[in-house]
């Protein structure tokens, strides 16, 4: 277990549980969520981690900005909750589901 682990620990209880996770990814700064309810992200608890430098919402994605190390801030997350990592590309179609019509109706705009 990696320097993270109480940190992680305390992430994987402020975005509302294993439970409340359909998909987690990152990229290079930023942990990736797809959440099944938003609402459940204690948004306050989860900006007080010491790892965290904030949080956004973009593209049906709850994002947790971590900085550099976020590839071992992301292995230790999986190690203590439990679920497979995604890749963003997998992460991305999960949070269609969390769009609203417009949103969706804008990317296959934008892509086709």
């Amino acid at each position: 277990m990696g320097k993270y682990k109480n940190d992680a620990t305390d992430l994987l209880k402020y975005v509302g549980g294993k439970e409340n996770i359909k998909a987690v990814s990152h990229c290079v700064t930023r942990m990736r969520f797809v959440l099944i309810d938003d609402k459940k992200a204690d948004v306050k608890k989860i900006e007080s981690i010491p790892s965290a430098k904030g949080t956004f919402t973009q593209s049906g994605q709850f994002q947790v900005i971590i900085g550099n190390d976020v590839q071992a801030f992301y292995n230790d997350f999986i190690e203590i909750s439990g679920i497979e990592g995604v890749s963003k590309d997998s992460a991305k179609d999960a949070a269609k589901s969390n769009q609203t019509w417009l949103q969706r109706l804008i990317g296959n705009l934008v892509v086709w």
